[in-house]
């Protein structure tokens, strides 16, 4: 599989620049971001909804635009981390052409050679102790007969030793003459060489061992060159060593030498074994290398024969063969004198002291590399080629994205979720048509069931209580778009929803947690990407699938464009296509696809989330570390019950004193006074329990003595909060008894109640000295006490309040009973005189009628009432 194929996913791949490449990216996403958002405010798209749009649209343009473009740099990472444990394997994907992708090639050539030299290695070792094996189990064989007088030493058995002997000498002496090789250290002893004399003394050495192979040569007469002696001998020897090892017995060597000219000689030895394959032929001189099992030798001979013509200014290579000769031809072009270019010997010039051709391959060689090229030593087809590069398995290295969540939130979902994918587009399809331009009802309703129960089929934490439990808050609070018409009672229950949605998925328990897997939703829209990338792949290879879709959205387009010509050119087909067609105006379709983007993408990250759900308990505050001494903490600790003692004393003066004693001591009235500090007192609250924590974890807790003090002290703080709790509400009845109620006060009262409450769980913490618990029981209660101020009708309250209050004092505030929503037009119809119900419910109402999808209860009970015309009938505060 090439690594060098572009593809056609990542288009900035042509582009020879990353710093082209980056300057795209930035600038196209701002455009693309620029374009989505002037869409959304040209056609009134409110904010809330196309700021969230427009990031995904600028987010999935970078993701596109940015494939490929650092992916390499983290294969090269996981790479580099698999070679330091001995793994070459590993390729990079290469397709770009900037620096990136220029450097990923590289690093693929490294490591290929790296993986090439450590199987050398690995080999040579092997054959070294082959070849050690042999001579050394005959020596020790030798000795110990000698020992035990089974053999005499007479000259045969002398001669055998030595010969074991002679054999290590030459392994030895060719990994002396590599490691000068390695080392570039060794140079030259030249002197006049006569070359009929060095190959005939050759011949004579190597027919000693020669196994019944003749040796026959042509030598040209009386040429002399220059040359090192010694290394022109090793030259020949290892040539012929090679040549007599591959040709069988009965066969022929011959070696021929002749003038190449005026300035170079060539040395010529050919076997008549089987021969070099034309795919090995540049190959033959590595280092290590051998024919395998049968092959013999430590495959260094012609490794070093290929160092010698080197230092010499020569080059040697594999001579292409005629068809169907049996044998290979390998041939060394040399210079008289040291210092005059070589001249190729794939290519020599016509001797008439050379016949050619005599044997070949059967058919031509690649032209060699130059001298010195990593190539492979031997003259046999059944050894593997080394130099190819290792068997290339795909690249494990983990995305930019899955980078960026290491350790917090492995991937651990499936390869596909095509479930997730297709459900979250279809909801998002139906949301698109269901939620825009309509009110909050049965539609949206029907929506959140759908997205839940997708959401939760794919959830892996599905049958946990907290789970089943959450689930049965988020239908309660759910239940509230349709049972009440209060927008901002609909806008806090999805919040909360979604709070208890991010918990049960996670499996958040604590507040640090709770809070990382409330962040976890949006950033699931990062994080399932490369899910997403899978999904889409895996879909598009279906033979059925996408053609299918293709089909449709091509016929879709069709029927837009042709239909809307004939709609708008014929008045009769127009008034029938908007009998069957919703509104497609073109305000309308930006709007419906904005809903559809927000809402399928954010039912998307929820399913990923569900799939995948990170490691959220892994976050946490630093490790507490306590004090050394009791009194660090205390005393802070102790100032604060002080000043909650004081204020306890404070508040009981008025109470003591009456409404003269505050009106003389402040100059205020009692209504004013209790309304001026009830925000403070919420605030006092709230910091209360921040200062408990602080305590908790400062508090030195390591013997019974440190933990009764810390119980006593923080139990006395906790019951003198209730105290400032039951003061701040008194203080809210009495106001709204003064000034009357609204809705505002009545949530305020209500959170001041769910404080309350959060310190008595406090204290039971306390007693139970453990507190894991305490979190999920707060986001549990003030769910729950959300919803039942949802079911209490809070508007209705308020406004049977205000009533009860005008029947009393005959005050009222028509026109803040005015901005009150459907849940109170029937209260408000039932309790006022006409005339004041007539004023105030012409202001409030909204002529419009719901159709089946946005039906509500409050809005259908109000259009029950009777409004009349009542506009400027009485209305006076």
């Amino acid at each position: 599989m090439s690594t060098d194929r572009p593809d056609l996913d990542r288009p900035l791949d042509a582009i020879r620049s990353i710093k082209v490449k980056f300057g795209l990216l930035v600038g196209l996403s701002v455009v693309t971001a620029a374009l989505v958002a002037e869409i959304g405010d040209r056609a009134s798209v409110p904010a809330w909804l196309s700021i969230p749009v427009t990031v995904a649209a600028a987010l999935a343009v970078t993701q596109w635009l940015a494939r490929g473009m650092t992916s390499p740099l983290r294969e090269m990472t996981d790479a580099a981390a698999r070679m330091a444990r001995g793994d070459y394997s590993r390729r990079v994907t290469a397709t770009s052409t900037d620096e990136v992708g220029r450097l990923a090639r590289a690093f693929n050539t490294m490591a290929a050679d790296l993986g090439t030299a450590d199987q050398q290695r690995r080999q040579l070792v092997a054959t070294v102790s082959h070849e050690l094996r042999t001579p050394l189990a005959a020596q020790q064989a030798l000795l110990e007969n000698l020992a035990d007088g089974v053999t005499h030493p007479d000259e045969a058995t002398l001669r055998a030793a030595l010969a074991q002997s002679e054999r290590l000498s030459d392994l030895v002496g060719d990994l002396l003459d590599l490691s000068r090789v390695e080392d570039g250290a060794d140079r030259l002893r030249l002197g006049p060489v006569d070359v009929g004399e060095l190959v005939d003394r050759a011949v004579a050495e190597a027919s000693v061992g020669a196994r019944g192979v003749g040796l026959v040569t042509d030598v040209a007469p009386g040429l002399v060159v220059t040359a090192d002696p010694g290394r022109l001998a090793q030259v020949v020897a290892n040539l012929l060593d090679n040549a007599i090892r591959h040709t069988p017995a009965g066969g022929e060597v011959t070696v021929r030498t002749a003038a190449d000219g005026p300035d170079h000689w060539a040395l010529e030895v050919a076997d008549q074994g089987p021969g070099i394959p034309p795919d090995r032929a540049q190959q033959i001189f590595t280092r290590y290398w051998t024919a395998g099992e049968g092959g013999g030798g430590t495959g260094l001979g012609l490794a070093i024969a290929s160092w010698v013509c080197d230092l010499h200014g020569g080059s040697i290579a594999v001579v292409p063969t005629s068809d169907g000769a049996p044998g290979a031809r390998i041939r060394a072009v040399l210079p008289r004198n040291p210092g005059v270019p070589a001249r190729s010997p794939a290519a020599p010039a016509p001797s008439p002291s050379i016949e050619e051709p005599i044997m070949s391959t059967a058919t031509p060689a690649p032209p060699p590399g130059p001298p010195g090229q990593s190539a492979a030593s031997a003259l046999s087809t059944a050894g593997p080629s080394t130099t190819a590069a290792p068997a290339m398995s795909t690249p494990a290295a983990a995305s930019f994205v899955e980078s960026l969540f290491v350790g917090l939130w492995p991937a651990r979902e499936p390869a596909t979720a095509p479930l997730a994918l297709f459900g979250s587009l279809a909801l998002g399809v139906v949301a698109a048509l269901v939620l825009p331009e309509r009110n909050l009802g049965l539609g949206t309703l029907m929506v959140l069931l759908l997205a839940g129960a997708l959401v939760w089929r794919t959830a892996l934490l599905r049958r946990r209580p907290w789970t089943l439990f959450s689930a049965a808050l988020c239908l309660g609070l759910g239940a509230l778009l349709v049972l009440r018409a209060a927008e901002w009672l609909a806008v806090l229950a999805l919040l909360v929803v979604a709070v208890l949605v991010t918990t049960a998925l996670t499996g958040a328990r604590t507040l640090v947690p709770m809070a990382g897997a409330a962040a976890a939703w949006v950033l699931s829209a990062i994080r399932g990407l490369p899910l997403l990338g899978r999904t889409i792949s895996a879909t598009s290879s279906h033979r059925l699938l996408w053609p299918v879709l293709r089909t449709a959205a091509i016929s879709l387009v069709a029927l837009v464009v042709f239909g809307g010509l004939f709609a708008s050119g014929d008045a009769v087909f127009g008034s029938w296509v908007s009998r069957l067609v919703p509104d497609l105006a073109w305000d309308s379709l930006i709007l419906r696809s904005f809903v559809f983007v927000l809402v399928g993408g954010v039912v998307l990250a929820g399913c990923y989330l569900a799939l995948n759900p990170p490691k959220v308990e892994a976050l946490a505050l630093p490790a507490a570390r306590p004090v050394a001494r009791a009194w660090e903490w205390l005393v802070p600790v102790g100032i604060v019950i002080a000043v909650f003692v004081a204020f306890g004393v404070a508040q009981a003066a008025p109470m003591w004193g009456g409404h003269s004693y505050v009106l003389r001591t402040t100059g205020m009235s009692y209504a004013d006074y209790v309304h001026q500090g009830f925000g403070q007192l919420t605030v006092a609250t709230i910091l209360t329990l921040a200062t408990i924590a602080l305590a908790v974890r400062k508090a030195p807790q390591r013997t019974s003595r440190d933990r009764l003090l810390l119980r006593i002290a923080l139990g006395l703080l906790c019951l003198l909060t209730l105290g400032v709790v039951a003061s701040a509400l008194f203080r809210m009845a009495v106001y709204q008894q003064a000034f009357g109620y609204t809705v505002l006060r009545v949530l305020v009262d209500a959170f001041e109640l769910w404080l309350g409450l959060l310190v008595v769980l406090v204290i039971l913490a306390g007693v139970r000295w453990s507190g894991r618990w305490l979190p999920r029981a707060a986001l549990a209660s003030g769910a729950a006490l959300l919803l039942a101020v949802g079911l209490a009708n809070p508007e209705a309250w308020v406004a049977s309040k205000n009533i009860e209050r005008f029947e009393e004092t005959g005050k009222i505030d028509t026109a803040y009973l005015a901005t009150l929503g459907p849940d109170a037009t029937p209260v408000i119809a039932e309790g006022l005189p006409a005339n004041l119900a007539q004023c105030v419910l012409a202001q409030q109402r909204d002529t419009r009628a719901d159709d089946a999808l946005e039906w509500n209860l409050g809005r259908a009970r109000a259009a029950q009432v009777d409004v009349g015309n009542g506009l400027g009938v009485g209305c006076a505060n």
